[in-house]
C-alpha cells in the first residue's frame, strides 16, 4: 500500500533521476498496491484497472555566466520553481554572496562545470557569458548532452558566427536549429531585469508544450509534514474541471493543505473527505460530477467528471 515512506523514497530518487514511472492497483485484491517501474518494466503495457504515470523531477536551470542579467534570471527561475546552478570560472562572479537563491554555484571553467554538474537529460541551459569566446565553449558542449533547452544571448551577428563554426566543427544543421538564440521572446526588451523576463517566458513557453506531471515543491513539502494525513490525486478527468489528471495535493489534520487540485467547492469537498478518511488500507477513490446538473450540489458551473485517489499517509 502507499504509504509516507513510499513517497519520501519517490522524493529522494527525484535528486538522483530526471524522472520515474510508478503505479497504482486501482481495483481487485492488489487495489492500493504502489510500484515504482524498473527500465524494463516501463515497456510493457499497464494492466487493467491500473494507473501509471511518469513524474519528472524539479526542472533545472543551468546559467552559465554571471553577469548582470543572470542576476535577474536567478530570481525569476526560482519563482517559477526551477533548481537554478549558476557556472562562472571568476570567483567576485560565482559565489553565494551575489547569488544568495541560487541551488548551486560552480567556480570553475565553463566546461569543466558543464561536465561535472549532475543536471540529468532534461535541463535548461541558458548562455549568458561575457564574451564570445565562452559562449561558444559553452554552446559548443551543450550540444554534445541530452536537454530541453538551450539558449544563447548575443546580437544576430554574433549568433550567425557561432553558428558557422558549429557547422565547421560537424555539427548537424538539426542540431543547430534546436538552439534558442538571440535567446528569449522578442519583446523590446533591454535592461538586465527584461531581458531576464524574455528569456523566462520563452523557457516556459518551450516547457508548457510538452506538459510533464511532477511532485510539485509545495507536495513535497506535505509529505515530509509529520501532521500531513492524507494524499490526494486526480487520476481521471473529463470536460471542463479543475486541475488535470495527476495534479496533487497533501491534507493535513487541521484541514490545511499543501499543493492544490484546483481550488474551490471540489477541492473543499476533497479536504474534508481526505480529513476524516478512514478506510480500511488506507485507500479509496471517489468520483466527482460537475456536470450541470449535478454540480449544483458543489456549487459549479462548469461541466465534466473528476475521478480522486485517496491515500493514507
Amino acid at each position: 500500500m502507499a504509504d509516507r515512506k513510499m513517497y519520501l523514497q519517490i522524493a529522494e530518487l527525484f535528486a538522483r533521476r530526471d524522472e520515474i514511472t510508478i503505479e497504482t492497483t486501482l481495483s481487485g485484491g492488489q487495489a492500493g498496491r504502489k510500484k515504482i517501474l524498473s527500465g524494463e518494466e516501463r515497456m510493457l503495457p499497464p494492466e487493467e484497472h491500473v494507473y501509471r504515470e511518469t513524474l519528472y523531477g524539479r526542472s533545472r536551470a543551468v546559467i552559465c555566466g554571471g553577469g548582470h542579467v543572470s542576476l535577474a534570471l536567478v530570481r525569476f527561475l526560482k519563482m517559477l520553481d526551477f533548481h537554478v546552478t549558476v557556472i562562472d570560472q571568476r570567483a567576485e562572479f560565482a559565489n553565494r554572496e551575489r547569488f544568495p537563491d541560487a541551488d548551486e554555484i560552480l567556480c570553475m571553467d565553463f566546461p569543466e562545470g558543464l561536465d561535472r554538474g549532475n543536471f540529468g537529460e532534461h535541463a535548461y541551459y541558458i548562455i549568458v557569458t561575457r564574451g564570445h569566446k565562452d559562449d561558444y565553449s559553452c554552446l559548443s558542449a551543450i550540444l554534445k548532452m541530452k536537454r530541453d533547452y538551450v539558449g544563447m544571448i548575443g546580437s544576430r551577428g554574433k549568433v550567425a558566427m557561432s553558428f558557422e563554426k558549429l557547422r565547421q566543427d560537424g555539427f548537424s544543421e538539426e542540431e543547430i536549429r534546436k538552439i534558442h538564440a538571440p535567446i528569449g521572446l522578442s519583446i523590446g526588451a533591454q535592461t538586465p531585469a527584461e531581458i531576464g523576463v524574455s528569456i523566462c517566458a520563452e523557457i516556459i513557453q518551450e516547457k508548457n508544450k510538452y506538459p510533464r506531471k511532477t511532485l510539485e515543491e509545495e507536495v513535497l513539502r506535505g509529505i515530509r509534514d509529520e501532521n500531513a494525513v492524507t494524499m490526494v490525486t486526480v487520476v481521471e478527468k473529463s470536460g471542463s474541471s479543475p486541475r488535470g489528471e495527476g495534479t496533487r495535493m497533501v491534507v493535513c489534520r487541521d484541514g490545511s493543505i499543501y499543493g492544490t487540485i484546483g481550488g474551490g467547492p471540489i477541492e473543499f469537498a476533497a479536504v474534508r473527505e481526505a480529513q476524516s478518511f478512514s478506510d480500511a488500507g488506507g485507500f479509496s477513490i471517489r468520483e466527482y460530477d460537475l456536470s450541470n446538473s449535478k454540480a449544483a450540489t458543489l456549487g459549479m458551473v462548469c461541466g465534466g467528471k473528476v475521478k480522486v485517489l485517496f491515500e493514507k499517509l
